[in-house]
Protein backbone atom coordinates (compact mmCIF):
# COMPACT_ATOMS: atom_id res chain seq x y z
CA UNK A 1 0.00 0.00 0.00
CA UNK A 2 1.76 3.37 -1.16
CA UNK A 3 1.24 6.66 0.83
CA UNK A 4 0.65 10.08 -0.48
CA UNK A 5 4.13 11.42 0.87
CA UNK A 6 5.26 15.14 -0.14
CA UNK A 7 8.19 12.89 -2.05
CA UNK A 8 5.18 11.72 -4.17
CA UNK A 9 3.39 15.11 -4.87
CA UNK A 10 6.56 16.46 -5.55
CA UNK A 11 8.03 13.33 -8.19
CA UNK A 12 4.21 13.19 -9.84
CA UNK A 13 3.71 14.27 -13.28
CA UNK A 14 1.92 17.94 -13.68
CA UNK A 15 1.56 19.87 -16.48
CA UNK A 16 -0.77 22.04 -18.29
CA UNK A 17 -3.87 19.87 -19.70
CA UNK A 18 -6.17 20.04 -22.29
CA UNK A 19 -7.76 23.32 -21.39
CA UNK A 20 -5.14 25.39 -19.97
CA UNK A 21 -5.46 24.32 -16.65
CA UNK A 22 -2.71 23.36 -14.27
CA UNK A 23 -2.98 19.54 -13.33
CA UNK A 24 -1.02 17.30 -10.80
CA UNK A 25 -1.70 13.30 -12.04
CA UNK A 26 -1.56 11.05 -8.90
CA UNK A 27 -3.76 8.22 -10.55
CA UNK A 28 -2.43 4.14 -10.20
CA UNK A 29 -0.46 4.71 -6.87
CA UNK A 30 -3.31 2.25 -5.28
CA UNK A 31 -3.27 4.39 -2.36
CA UNK A 32 -5.61 4.25 0.52
CA UNK A 33 -5.84 7.62 2.31
CA UNK A 34 -5.65 11.22 1.04
CA UNK A 35 -2.72 12.83 2.98
CA UNK A 36 -0.01 15.37 2.63
CA UNK A 37 -1.92 17.58 0.02
CA UNK A 38 -0.68 20.92 1.35
CA UNK A 39 2.30 20.01 -0.39
CA UNK A 40 1.29 20.91 -3.46
CA UNK A 41 1.02 24.29 -2.11
CA UNK A 42 -2.25 25.36 -3.88
CA UNK A 43 -0.52 25.51 -7.19
CA UNK A 44 -3.11 23.31 -9.29
CA UNK A 45 -6.55 23.84 -10.72
CA UNK A 46 -6.88 20.03 -11.13
CA UNK A 47 -5.76 17.30 -8.98
CA UNK A 48 -6.43 13.87 -10.47
CA UNK A 49 -6.48 11.16 -8.00
CA UNK A 50 -8.00 8.17 -9.89
CA UNK A 51 -7.32 4.74 -9.77
CA UNK A 52 -6.65 4.58 -6.44
CA UNK A 53 -7.71 2.88 -3.61
CA UNK A 54 -9.42 5.81 -1.29
CA UNK A 55 -11.94 5.37 0.75
CA UNK A 56 -12.92 8.45 2.75
CA UNK A 57 -13.11 12.35 0.47
CA UNK A 58 -11.51 14.28 3.58
CA UNK A 59 -8.20 15.25 4.82
CA UNK A 60 -7.35 18.27 2.18
CA UNK A 61 -5.69 21.64 3.58
CA UNK A 62 -7.25 24.80 2.59
CA UNK A 63 -6.69 24.89 -1.59
CA UNK A 64 -8.61 28.26 -2.51
CA UNK A 65 -7.35 27.31 -6.02
CA UNK A 66 -8.43 23.74 -7.08
CA UNK A 67 -12.03 23.44 -9.05
CA UNK A 68 -11.63 19.89 -10.66
CA UNK A 69 -11.22 16.67 -8.35
CA UNK A 70 -11.01 13.70 -10.36
CA UNK A 71 -11.80 10.44 -8.22
CA UNK A 72 -13.18 7.74 -10.73
CA UNK A 73 -12.20 4.34 -9.92
CA UNK A 74 -11.97 4.19 -6.29
CA UNK A 75 -13.73 2.60 -2.86
CA UNK A 76 -15.43 6.48 -1.81
CA UNK A 77 -17.74 5.42 0.68
CA UNK A 78 -18.17 8.66 2.71
CA UNK A 79 -17.49 11.98 2.08
CA UNK A 80 -16.26 14.97 4.54
CA UNK A 81 -19.43 16.75 5.51
CA UNK A 82 -16.95 20.23 5.86
CA UNK A 83 -15.56 19.49 2.39
CA UNK A 84 -16.88 23.32 1.51
CA UNK A 85 -15.12 24.41 4.23
CA UNK A 86 -11.58 23.11 2.60
CA UNK A 87 -12.40 23.55 -1.25
CA UNK A 88 -14.59 26.94 -1.93
CA UNK A 89 -14.16 27.22 -5.58
CA UNK A 90 -14.82 23.41 -6.51
CA UNK A 91 -16.65 23.32 -9.44
CA UNK A 92 -16.22 19.75 -10.62
CA UNK A 93 -16.16 16.33 -9.37
CA UNK A 94 -15.82 12.93 -10.64
CA UNK A 95 -16.59 10.17 -8.30
CA UNK A 96 -17.21 7.63 -10.98
CA UNK A 97 -17.09 4.09 -10.28
CA UNK A 98 -16.99 4.38 -6.37
CA UNK A 99 -19.37 2.81 -3.15
CA UNK A 100 -21.57 5.56 -2.52
CA UNK A 101 -24.88 3.36 -2.02
CA UNK A 102 -27.10 5.30 -0.26
CA UNK A 103 -28.74 9.11 -0.98
CA UNK A 104 -28.15 10.58 2.41
CA UNK A 105 -24.17 9.59 1.03
CA UNK A 106 -24.24 12.55 -0.48
CA UNK A 107 -25.83 15.23 1.69
CA UNK A 108 -22.14 16.94 2.33
CA UNK A 109 -21.86 17.39 -1.11
CA UNK A 110 -24.47 20.89 -0.73
CA UNK A 111 -21.26 22.10 1.37
CA UNK A 112 -19.76 22.93 -1.90
CA UNK A 113 -21.15 26.18 -2.95
CA UNK A 114 -20.17 26.34 -6.64
CA UNK A 115 -20.12 22.80 -7.82
CA UNK A 116 -21.25 22.63 -11.13
CA UNK A 117 -19.94 19.45 -12.61
CA UNK A 118 -20.86 15.75 -10.70
CA UNK A 119 -20.26 12.25 -11.99
CA UNK A 120 -21.95 9.65 -9.84
CA UNK A 121 -22.06 6.83 -12.57
CA UNK A 122 -21.47 3.36 -11.68
CA UNK A 123 -22.20 3.81 -8.13
CA UNK A 124 -25.17 1.90 -6.21
CA UNK A 125 -27.13 5.05 -5.88
CA UNK A 126 -27.85 5.67 -9.26
CA UNK A 127 -30.33 2.79 -8.84
CA UNK A 128 -31.90 4.21 -5.97
CA UNK A 129 -35.71 5.81 -6.20
CA UNK A 130 -35.57 9.21 -7.07
CA UNK A 131 -31.88 9.25 -7.36
CA UNK A 132 -31.49 12.05 -10.09
CA UNK A 133 -34.25 14.26 -8.55
CA UNK A 134 -32.85 14.08 -5.28
CA UNK A 135 -29.54 15.07 -6.28
CA UNK A 136 -30.70 18.05 -8.47
CA UNK A 137 -32.97 18.93 -5.33
CA UNK A 138 -29.94 18.98 -3.05
CA UNK A 139 -27.60 20.74 -5.34
CA UNK A 140 -28.82 23.84 -6.14
CA UNK A 141 -26.04 25.32 -8.62
CA UNK A 142 -25.55 21.80 -10.81
CA UNK A 143 -25.73 22.25 -13.81
CA UNK A 144 -24.70 18.57 -15.18
CA UNK A 145 -25.14 15.82 -13.17
CA UNK A 146 -23.49 12.04 -14.70
CA UNK A 147 -22.66 13.60 -17.87
CA UNK A 148 -26.38 15.15 -18.93
CA UNK A 149 -27.23 18.59 -18.57
CA UNK A 150 -30.25 19.37 -15.94
CA UNK A 151 -33.12 20.99 -17.55
CA UNK A 152 -35.80 23.30 -15.42
CA UNK A 153 -38.35 21.12 -15.43
CA UNK A 154 -36.43 18.53 -13.55
CA UNK A 155 -35.52 21.79 -11.14
CA UNK A 156 -39.24 22.07 -10.98
CA UNK A 157 -40.21 18.05 -10.40
CA UNK A 158 -37.35 17.61 -7.44
CA UNK A 159 -38.89 21.13 -5.87
CA UNK A 160 -42.54 19.83 -5.86
CA UNK A 161 -41.21 15.75 -5.25
CA UNK A 162 -39.09 16.78 -2.10
CA UNK A 163 -41.47 20.45 -0.83
CA UNK A 164 -40.85 19.06 2.96
CA UNK A 165 -38.14 17.87 5.15
CA UNK A 166 -40.33 15.07 5.68
CA UNK A 167 -40.17 13.88 1.93
CA UNK A 168 -36.40 13.93 2.36
CA UNK A 169 -36.33 11.81 5.26
CA UNK A 170 -38.76 9.68 3.64
CA UNK A 171 -36.48 9.17 0.12
CA UNK A 172 -33.47 8.52 2.66
CA UNK A 173 -35.33 5.87 4.21
CA UNK A 174 -36.29 4.23 0.93
CA UNK A 175 -32.66 4.65 -0.73
CA UNK A 176 -31.58 3.07 2.41
CA UNK A 177 -34.28 -0.24 2.39
CA UNK A 178 -33.53 -0.75 -1.52
CA UNK A 179 -31.73 -3.41 -1.90
CA UNK A 180 -29.67 -2.70 -5.52
CA UNK A 181 -27.68 -6.03 -7.43
CA UNK A 182 -24.22 -5.73 -6.84
CA UNK A 183 -24.22 -4.13 -4.28
CA UNK A 184 -21.83 -4.88 -1.20
CA UNK A 185 -23.67 -6.66 1.48
CA UNK A 186 -23.13 -5.79 5.52
CA UNK A 187 -21.03 -7.47 7.82
CA UNK A 188 -24.41 -8.87 9.56
CA UNK A 189 -25.31 -9.78 6.23
CA UNK A 190 -22.48 -12.00 5.20
CA UNK A 191 -22.17 -13.69 8.75
CA UNK A 192 -25.56 -14.84 8.57
CA UNK A 193 -25.30 -16.02 4.65
CA UNK A 194 -21.66 -18.25 6.22
CA UNK A 195 -24.35 -19.60 8.80
CA UNK A 196 -27.57 -20.44 6.51
CA UNK A 197 -24.63 -22.47 4.25
CA UNK A 198 -22.40 -24.47 7.10
CA UNK A 199 -21.82 -27.89 5.31
CA UNK A 200 -23.25 -30.74 7.03
CA UNK A 201 -21.98 -34.10 7.82
CA UNK A 202 -24.15 -36.82 5.93
CA UNK A 203 -25.27 -39.78 7.32
CA UNK A 204 -24.04 -43.17 7.33
CA UNK A 205 -26.75 -44.54 4.86
CA UNK A 206 -25.80 -41.31 2.50
CA UNK A 207 -22.28 -42.30 2.72
CA UNK A 208 -22.89 -46.10 2.00
CA UNK A 209 -24.82 -44.43 -1.00
CA UNK A 210 -22.23 -42.40 -2.48
CA UNK A 211 -19.77 -45.08 -1.60
CA UNK A 212 -22.29 -47.52 -3.87
CA UNK A 213 -22.30 -45.12 -6.66
CA UNK A 214 -18.59 -44.84 -6.78
CA UNK A 215 -18.41 -48.69 -7.35
CA UNK A 216 -20.74 -48.19 -9.88
CA UNK A 217 -19.58 -45.18 -11.66
CA UNK A 218 -17.92 -45.47 -15.20
CA UNK A 219 -16.05 -42.70 -15.82
CA UNK A 220 -13.08 -40.57 -14.59
CA UNK A 221 -15.80 -37.54 -14.00
CA UNK A 222 -18.45 -39.00 -12.17
CA UNK A 223 -15.65 -40.61 -9.56
CA UNK A 224 -14.66 -37.04 -9.38
CA UNK A 225 -17.97 -35.65 -8.69
CA UNK A 226 -18.60 -37.97 -6.29
CA UNK A 227 -15.13 -38.38 -4.17
CA UNK A 228 -16.01 -34.30 -4.39
CA UNK A 229 -19.40 -35.07 -2.76
CA UNK A 230 -17.82 -36.65 0.01
CA UNK A 231 -14.84 -33.72 0.64
CA UNK A 232 -17.71 -30.89 1.06
CA UNK A 233 -20.34 -32.56 2.60
CA UNK A 234 -22.62 -31.43 -0.29
CA UNK A 235 -24.59 -34.96 -1.79
CA UNK A 236 -25.57 -34.32 -5.81
CA UNK A 237 -29.02 -34.30 -6.35
CA UNK A 238 -29.27 -37.40 -7.46
CA UNK A 239 -28.26 -38.83 -3.77
CA UNK A 240 -30.33 -36.58 -2.06
CA UNK A 241 -32.81 -39.04 0.15
CA UNK A 242 -34.44 -39.24 3.40
CA UNK A 243 -33.53 -41.57 6.42
CA UNK A 244 -36.92 -43.25 6.06
CA UNK A 245 -35.78 -44.34 2.28
CA UNK A 246 -31.98 -45.19 2.78
CA UNK A 247 -31.37 -48.95 2.34
CA UNK A 248 -31.48 -51.32 4.93
CA UNK A 249 -28.03 -52.71 6.70
CA UNK A 250 -28.62 -55.78 5.44
CA UNK A 251 -29.23 -54.77 2.22
CA UNK A 252 -26.90 -52.21 1.68
CA UNK A 253 -24.42 -51.12 -0.82
CA UNK A 254 -21.58 -52.54 1.71
CA UNK A 255 -22.36 -55.54 0.57
CA UNK A 256 -21.79 -55.09 -2.94
CA UNK A 257 -18.66 -53.93 -2.25
CA UNK A 258 -15.82 -56.59 -2.92
CA UNK A 259 -12.75 -55.63 -1.94
CA UNK A 260 -9.62 -57.22 -3.89
CA UNK A 261 -6.96 -59.31 -1.26
CA UNK A 262 -9.31 -58.44 1.60
CA UNK A 263 -11.96 -59.98 4.32
CA UNK A 264 -15.23 -58.32 4.33
CA UNK A 265 -14.56 -57.77 8.27
CA UNK A 266 -12.51 -54.95 6.85
CA UNK A 267 -14.77 -52.75 6.15
CA UNK A 268 -15.36 -49.80 8.03
CA UNK A 269 -18.93 -50.40 10.39
CA UNK A 270 -21.25 -48.02 10.14
CA UNK A 271 -20.58 -47.06 13.90
CA UNK A 272 -17.46 -44.94 12.34
CA UNK A 273 -19.67 -42.20 10.34
CA UNK A 274 -21.18 -40.53 13.33
CA UNK A 275 -22.22 -37.04 12.80
CA UNK A 276 -20.04 -34.17 13.65
CA UNK A 277 -20.45 -30.46 13.25
CA UNK A 278 -16.69 -29.70 12.22
CA UNK A 279 -16.00 -27.44 9.90
CA UNK A 280 -15.28 -27.59 6.12
CA UNK A 281 -11.76 -27.83 6.50
CA UNK A 282 -11.70 -30.77 9.08
CA UNK A 283 -14.75 -32.61 7.65
CA UNK A 284 -12.62 -32.46 3.85
CA UNK A 285 -9.48 -34.47 5.56
CA UNK A 286 -11.98 -37.24 7.39
CA UNK A 287 -13.65 -38.06 4.15
CA UNK A 288 -9.86 -38.59 2.45
CA UNK A 289 -8.83 -40.83 5.38
CA UNK A 290 -12.19 -42.83 5.35
CA UNK A 291 -12.18 -43.62 1.91
CA UNK A 292 -9.17 -43.23 0.13
CA UNK A 293 -8.58 -47.07 0.40
CA UNK A 294 -12.13 -47.89 -0.67
CA UNK A 295 -12.23 -46.11 -3.93
CA UNK A 296 -8.01 -47.58 -4.55
CA UNK A 297 -9.58 -51.06 -3.69
CA UNK A 298 -13.21 -50.59 -5.89
CA UNK A 299 -11.29 -49.47 -8.86
CA UNK A 300 -8.10 -51.54 -8.56
CA UNK A 301 -6.60 -51.41 -12.11
CA UNK A 302 -6.31 -54.72 -13.82
CA UNK A 303 -2.99 -55.25 -16.46
CA UNK A 304 -3.06 -52.89 -18.92
CA UNK A 305 -6.10 -50.81 -17.45
CA UNK A 306 -4.89 -46.84 -17.06
CA UNK A 307 -4.73 -46.59 -13.12
CA UNK A 308 -6.01 -42.96 -13.46
CA UNK A 309 -9.36 -43.58 -11.60
CA UNK A 310 -7.14 -44.74 -8.25
CA UNK A 311 -5.02 -41.77 -8.59
CA UNK A 312 -8.15 -39.51 -7.88
CA UNK A 313 -8.41 -40.71 -4.68
CA UNK A 314 -4.69 -39.95 -3.77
Amino acid sequence: MVRLTADLIWKSPHFFNAIRERELDLRGNKMAVIENIGATEDQFDTIDLSDNEIVKLENFPFLSRLGTLLLNNNRITRINPNLGEFLPKLHTLVLTNNRLTNLVEIDPLVSLPKLQFLSLLDNSITKKPNYRLYVIHKLKSLRVLDFRKVKEKERVEANKLFASKEAEEAAKMESAKTVVPGEIPSTQDVAKEDQTHKPVAPTPEQILAIKAAIVNSQTLEEVARLEQALKSGQLPADLNFSESESLPKNESAQDNMITVGKEASDEPKDTEFEQKEDGPAEMEETYRREFKDTICEVRRPSPGRNDALCSISQ
